[in-house]
């Protein structure tokens, strides 16, 4: 892996879930986007939503591995299904790749391991081994790591130091709250500085607004490391309603993420594009969309590139 690749500018690719449920996915209990992984009628669904994103000008594209972490699968029932799931998604990632006949990169996504958008305050070793358990599967068939929407520097640190034991490079994705702080309270320097080792290929603000993304624009413009965005398109803002886990089951159906928050219909092809155009000006180099976006925000920005 070239660490200088996300020096010039880089095109992610969109979100995966809401992608999914919009193309029929019926999700089971709080899995989600995993449902797709475990269900085989439901696997083209992910293979067709990584060719999109593919199609529209995505050099980068994540498994969907976000969650399909232990926990997660756990409460829901579908813990002999962990090994499974990871595994499919990266295959499924594989063969998009190769029916696309394009040169793009795998990332593997590693989402935080416990709730999302908040901070995991478990002992450090129970956290550590989840991180390795989701990471080892995910390794093997991967061109690098993304640190899926991380909120505290402890974990960012535990994550990264797996990753280089594991020969790997990583993007880090910091989850960043309306105040310019991780949920941790941490300011975005003080990661990076703290946290920061030989494996890293850059850092972006991950599943966070428009507003928030050009709001710390100016911090991540100073750290001297390749940085950029992978917006989200919720409609509702902060603080946002903590996705915990249920004890559904996996053979219960689970609500759509949206009927809590809501998707944003004021961003158009246009307005994104020049959000877009403001944060390349700051330099950012890396561009991607998370939640509520999808291939026609990736083909607006590959227009840019």
């Amino acid at each position: 892996m070239d660490l200088n690749y996300f020096k010039k500018i880089r095109i992610l690719d969109a979100g995966m879930g809401q992608e999914l449920l919009a193309r029929g996915l019926i999700s089971r209990g709080t899995l989600w986007s995993a449902t797709s992984l475990i269900e085989e009628k439901y696997n083209q669904l992910v293979v067709d939503a990584h060719l999109s994103s593919i199609n529209a000008g995505a050099e980068v594209i994540l498994t969907n591995t976000f969650t399909a972490r232990k926990v997660r699968m756990e409460q829901n029932q579908a813990a002999d299904r962990f090994y499974f799931a990871n595994h499919k998604a990266c295959e499924l990632a594989k063969k998009a790749k190769e029916l696309s006949k394009k040169n793009i990169l795998i990332a593997g996504s590693l989402p935080a391991q416990n709730d999302t958008y908040e901070v995991d305050k478990r002992d450090k070793n129970i956290v550590e081994k989840d991180f390795f358990n989701q990471a080892s599967i995910i390794n093997p068939h991967i061109d690098f790591f993304y640190l899926d929407v991380i909120s505290s520097g402890r974990e960012v640190e535990i994550a990264s130091n797996i990753i280089q034991k594991l020969n790997k490079q990583v993007l880090v994705g910091l989850h960043i709250k309306k105040n310019g702080k991780l949920p941790s309270g941490e300011t975005i320097t003080d990661v990076v500085k703290k946290c920061k080792n030989n494996s890293w290929l850059g850092v972006v603000a991950a599943c966070v607004s428009p507003e928030i993304i050009e709001k710390t624009s100016t911090e991540f413009k100073k750290l001297n490391i390749p940085f950029g965005f992978k917006v989200n398109l919720w409609s509702v803002e902060e603080p946002l309603p903590v996705h915990r886990f249920n004890k559904a089951g996996f053979n219960e159906v689970g609500k759509n993420p949206n009927i809590t928050l809501g998707k944003r219909d004021d961003i158009t092809g246009k307005i994104f594009c020049e959000f877009v155009k403001k944060i390349i000006k700051n330099g950012a180099t890396i561009l991607g969309g998370c939640c509520e976006t999808d291939s026609s925000h990736i083909k607006e920005l590959s227009k840019l590139k």
